[in-house]
């Protein structure tokens, strides 16, 4: 009995205390580093979404058949219908935000109100209210510059939506990209959007 007891009293060792400490420290840096992680693919998603929205609206407004308003004479025939891409919008807000929101401004001509019915936002009927991480782009026959491994495109007709944000807010800054293509086929007129968002550096 005796024997016993004082088995039943004896403290953790040193090297025990060493064990639990490491273990608990290492499943604390994992627990960080995981939490980090989820909250840059939460902004990262913001992006995706977003470009998705705009690259949609692109084709929207594409499909869209223009036609001008003509007076006809007896027995006349008005011109055909046209498609078009929606001419390049300006970039909201006009400098990347770092590492923090900017919130757009909704007013006349303001932001994702800038524009008319064949150019810029307007014209793609895209807007944003919300806070938001990133700088967004709409180019109508040219590329978001940040890009440093743009897809390849042939076609002279095309547009890119692009996403461009400074994350982590590094300085000089390394810039994440997200980018999307559409182009018109010469020889069909039809529009086709790229399968999926183009991502140089998410998590920057």
């Amino acid at each position: 009995m005796r024997a016993l007891k004082r088995y039943d009293r004896r403290g953790f060792t040193l090297v025990e205390l060493m064990i639990v400490v490491a273990i608990i420290g290492v499943l604390a840096a994992l627990a960080i580093f995981g939490v980090r992680r989820y909250l840059a693919s939460a902004k990262s998603s913001e992006a995706k979404n977003t470009v998705g929205a705009i690259s949609r609206g692109a084709v929207a407004a594409f499909e869209r058949e223009t036609s001008n308003s003509e007076i006809l004479p007896a027995g006349g025939s008005s011109a055909a219908a046209t498609h078009s891409l929606c001419a390049s919008a300006e970039a909201v807000p006009t400098t990347v935000p770092s590492g923090g929101k900017y919130q757009p401004r909704s007013g006349p001509d303001e932001d994702f109100e800038h524009g008319t019915e064949t150019e810029g936002w307007p014209c793609l009927r895209f807007a944003m209210t919300q806070p938001i991480y990133f700088q967004y782009h709409y180019y109508s026959g040219a590329r978001v510059p940040e890009q440093t491994d743009p897809p390849a495109i042939s076609a002279t007709n095309y547009f890119e939506a692009g996403a461009v944000g400074n994350l982590d807010a590094d300085t000089p800054p390394v810039y994440s990209v997200f980018t999307r293509l559409g182009a018109v086929d010469d020889a069909t007129g039809q529009l086709t959007v790229a399968t999926q968002v183009h991502i140089e550096r998410e998590y920057e």
